[in-house]
């Protein structure tokens, strides 16, 4: 008795423990997807390509004032990662917002997330993992209403593109976050970011970028959907594996269904609720496996 009393209080820490990355993976869904239903009221002013370049610039300044990273002291390894994963994020947004320019942001992060689900698969080496990237990818053919043929397909072809980028965001983000200090290679990937996107966005929308009112809600697009979520996944990262993480991923369709009912009208179904707890179950799956699987290897290394 006093040895399971004693075992007690540290599982209760493990729990905490392995509950603050997933808290910050979701904080940063919350935002990211509120963010880009925001971003889709913008559209009409400024285009999608013009929305991406707001959102990046607006965020590398932010994210660069903010940190101030150094720029000697790295080896080429370092900003060879840096470049890829500014490359990786700049694609991402790119052809996400080309699609949720032609498709539903439900219907457009449905597909989206597609491409971290076959990462969490790809990378696990634990069986367990298939069956909750399983239960995860029910939800999300169910929250699509069980197929995509009624989508535009270029709209469709660009999310499935942007769930690749998704997932190699996933990786370079976390060998970024290993290689810099804080969010400095954040900060610095996205300044990467956005020169990639500005001539892109300064040919769709040109002069439009400068209006007052539309780098208003650029910049509350840039804090919700980059600043802020990419920051909270940054330091998740840290000390999340990547098949943990992805798996969480999967939670965005479901947040992006709310953020769609609340501020784009878009209501939810029956189905869509059923679909949101198959992602949940999912996500809370991976958590507990996760959590199990440090505590087992704590144990076999006392």
């Amino acid at each position: 008795m006093p040895e399971a009393a004693a075992a007690h209080p540290r599982a209760a820490v493990g729990r905490r423990v392995a509950l603050g990355p997933v808290a910050l993976v979701v904080a940063g869904g919350l935002s990211v997807q509120f963010g880009a239903a925001v971003a889709v009221l913008l559209m009409p002013r400024a285009g999608a390509l013009g929305v991406v370049t707001l959102r990046l610039i607006l965020a590398a300044v932010v994210l660069l004032a903010v940190c101030r990273p150094k720029v000697r002291g790295y080896s080429r390894a370092d900003w060879g990662t840096v470049l890829a994963f500014g490359a990786a994020m700049a694609g991402m947004n790119i052809l996400f917002y080309q699609a949720v320019d032609r498709i539903p942001l439900g219907a457009a992060v449905t597909l989206e997330v597609l491409g971290p689900l076959v990462l969490s698969v790809a990378v696990s080496r634990r069986p367990v993992s298939f069956v909750w990237a399983g239960l995860a990818l029910a939800g999300v053919v169910l929250l699509s209403g069980g197929g995509f043929d009624r989508l535009d397909p270029l709209g469709a072809a660009f999310a499935l593109s942007a769930g690749a980028m998704w997932a190699a965001y996933i990786v370079f983000s976390a060998r970024t976050g290993r290689r810099f200090p804080q969010a400095d290679g954040l900060a610095l990937a996205m300044a990467v970011g956005a020169v990639i996107s500005l001539p892109l966005g300064l040919a769709e929308a040109g002069s439009k970028l400068l209006v007052p009112s539309t780098v208003g809600l650029g910049l509350a697009v840039a804090l919700m959907s980059s600043v802020l979520p990419y920051t909270l996944e940054l330091l998740a990262l840290r000390r999340l594996p990547a098949p943990t993480f992805a798996v969480l991923m999967s939670l965005e369709p479901a947040i992006a269904a709310t953020a769609g009912f609340l501020v784009l009208s878009q209501a939810l179904s029956v189905t869509d609720a059923l679909a949101v707890a198959l992602v949940v179950a999912a996500s809370m799956g991976a958590v507990r496996s996760q959590a199990g699987g440090r505590a087992a290897g704590e144990t076999r290394t006392k």
